[in-house]
């Protein structure tokens, strides 16, 4: 099997995947860089509805289950629980709760260093067959 390069906006949050072994789901890492940090010191939303989105897109990837399409995200839902601190190391679990043939449901967590609950996000994909 080929080796697969992460796409740019991985590499630009650090994202790392750690498991990707069940069709449909995913966990990735990303450390709580101070690059990301809003003016109250703590990492913006926008990074963390990224590393979602990611993540949650790389889940429905997968529950293709090989089938030769691209996937594009509709919309996104991010309820934000409890500050994300710079340093921490981030782990967002995902997964797909439907695969219709043109349209996937997805859910995803973020999780601090400690467990505790970040952020969650509910998602639909658009699937378009490759030509």
């Amino acid at each position: 099997m080929p080796l697969q390069v992460p796409p740019n906006c991985d590499l630009t949050l650090g994202l790392r995947c750690i498991d990707k072994s069940i069709p449909g789901a995913t966990v990735w890492e990303m450390r709580a860089d101070e690059r990301f940090a809003n003016p109250a010191g703590i990492v913006q939303g926008g990074f963390l509805t990224a590393m979602l989105d990611s993540s949650m897109g790389a889940s429905a990837v997968t529950a293709l289950r090989g089938r030769k399409a691209n996937v594009a995200n509709a919309e996104i839902k991010v309820s934000f629980f409890r500050p994300a601190h710079v340093g921490s190391l981030l782990r967002c679990e995902t997964s797909t709760t439907h695969a219709g043939g043109t349209v996937l449901f997805l859910e995803g967590r973020i999780m601090d260093d400690e467990g505790t609950l970040i952020a969650a996000a509910t998602s639909s994909y658009i699937v378009r067959d490759r030509t």
